[in-house]
């Protein structure tokens, strides 16, 4: 008899993957019998100024906060390689962990199809790295212009870039649309949900969000929610997006944020959630200048309270 480990682990990472989002796969959530759980983003601990701060570390310290799971930020990573990734995922189990997100880097606003190739292939990659680990989600980006001179400039124009000269906003879109329409088999190979977050670029609004998300029928493509990346009337562009999100990210900005400050109403955002009936995790990411230690704790009892959990 023989035995297929791989397909065995898709199928186990798929069944994960729809408990993981009941919605994301046509279940009802309220039968599903989830709850919202509470995630700590690795990028919570570092935020690329200082030494990176291991990923090992973010699991003991998310361990001793009580809460359920890490979302791994991919730059932080200190390896590729097999035998990391597996400490890791032993790292995690023996210490009560989930690994929930996986969260990459990529940009398909690229005139080139070598470029576009480039980043199609490094996704491929990820969720590759993602289906070893366990992990049942990818953040995805759309990726943006390039035409801000840094991401300091960027938040000057706030997110809003101009288009590269001599090409459109629908070429853009198409080349988002058709990249991530090649990404799609090899996330139902490895039962890896991609979760494509309103991160500035084309999805810097509501509606070029949903304008990629609405375009591709897959149950391996939902949205990401990132609730401090719409700066302007912020409430209103979440409940836009809503309906489609399967992985959140809650922002906070305790000392002043790194970049930006947004004085955001959790108890307001997770009833934009309940209305919708999302169940999965929201994955705190701390943006302050306070040290982590004292921001995340903070941050962490200001979520559990705003979406009751214990």
């Amino acid at each position: 008899m023989s035995f297929n480990r791989r397909k065995l682990l898709q199928t186990s990472s798929a069944a994960l993957a729809t408990s993981f989002c009941p919605r994301l796969l046509g279940r009802d959530p309220s039968s599903a019998g989830g709850n919202i759980k509470l995630g700590i983003s690795s990028y919570s601990y570092w935020h690329f100024r200082t030494k990176r701060v291991p990923i090992e570390t973010v699991i003991d310290k998310t361990a001793s906060l009580g809460v359920s799971g890490v979302d791994i930020l991919h730059r932080q990573m200190d390896s590729e390689k097999p035998d990391y990734l597996q400490k890791l995922k032993r790292h995690a189990f023996l210490n009560g962990v989930d690994l929930i997100c996986l969260s990459i880097h990529q940009d398909f606003v690229e005139p080139t199809a070598e470029a576009r190739n480039k980043n199609i292939e490094h996704t491929k990659k990820c969720i590759e790295l993602a289906y070893q680990m366990g992990i049942p989600c990818i953040r995805l980006n759309s990726g943006r212009w390039g035409t801000a001179r840094n991401f300091n400039h960027l938040m000057e124009l706030r997110g809003n870039e101009p288009v590269l000269p001599g090409y459109t906003e629908d070429e853009g879109f198409k080349w988002c649309i058709d990249s991530i329409e090649k990404c799609l088999p090899k996330a139902a190979e490895c039962g890896v949900i991609l979760a494509l977050e309103n991160h500035w670029g084309l999805t810097r609004t509501p509606e070029g969000l949903l304008r990629i998300a609405n375009a591709i029928d897959s149950p391996w493509l939902g949205v990401l929610m990132d609730t401090g990346n719409f700066l302007e009337n912020p409430y209103g562009k979440l409940e836009q997006i809503a309906k489609k999100t399967v992985f959140v990210q809650a922002k906070t900005y305790h000392g002043g944020g790194e970049w930006y400050t947004l004085d955001l109403d959790y108890e307001r955002i997770a009833a934009i959630l309940r209305k919708v009936d999302y169940s999965g995790y929201i994955s705190l990411e701390f943006e302050g200048k306070a040290h982590a230690d004292e921001g995340v704790p903070k941050s962490v009892e200001t979520l559990r309270k705003a979406f009751g959990i214990s």
